[in-house]
């Protein structure tokens, strides 16, 4: 491969610019950041925003769960989730399969009381193929509201919350049922 003089002036020229960008570069950062950096760009910053960010909270292992996140993390989690007062006393994972054939679908359920009314939250959980799961921010949020009701239950058609049961439905009781677009667990 021939070393033309065109060639040598264009590889000059670029390692130039390139030892006096960097220079420049350090001294702009130390004055003030660029309009355009992505900590100042709104744009960018609501881009990364909307990109899901998924980490690893169990493993199934031999037919168990295997938390890797401790339970505690995930309490507070949820307590921030519910961002209301709701105290949590009771974090696990929750298969749902309605039939042996289906692929089951694992839920990350925090439950607790609010004003001495029950509370529950259900996060879909991602299953991958090595035995993982994980939370997505961009996982809907179900949320439970009882109302005279001691315990509320999570109804499924499918692999899917469509619904919620009170447990001892004594007339004026109910549980609320409301679906939110994405999470910030683990902000």
């Amino acid at each position: 491969m021939r070393f033309s003089r065109l060639s040598g002036f264009y590889f000059l020229f670029a390692a130039g610019l390139l030892a006096g960008l960097s220079s420049c570069e350090t001294t702009r950062r130390q004055q003030m950041p660029e309009i355009s950096s992505p900590a100042n760009d709104p744009t960018k910053v609501e881009q990364r925003q909307m990109e899901a960010v998924s980490k690893l909270v169990a493993e199934i292992s031999e037919g168990k769960i295997v938390y890797s996140v401790p339970k505690e993390q995930l309490t507070h989690g949820f307590i921030q989730q519910f961002n209301d007062g709701t105290t949590v006393d009771k974090v696990t994972i929750r298969k749902v399969q309605e039939k042996p054939k289906d692929k089951p679908v694992y839920y990350l359920v925090g439950l607790g009381l609010n004003n001495g009314m029950f509370r529950g939250m259900a996060i879909p959980l991602q299953y991958s193929t090595d035995n993982s799961l994980y939370l997505s921010s961009n996982a809907e949020r179900y949320v439970i509201e009882g109302v005279g009701c001691t315990f509320c239950f999570f109804n499924f058609e499918g692999n899917k919350i469509v619904g919620t049961t009170c447990e001892e439905n004594t007339g004026g009781s109910s549980c609320d049922l409301t679906i939110k677009d994405n999470n910030t667990f683990f902000k």
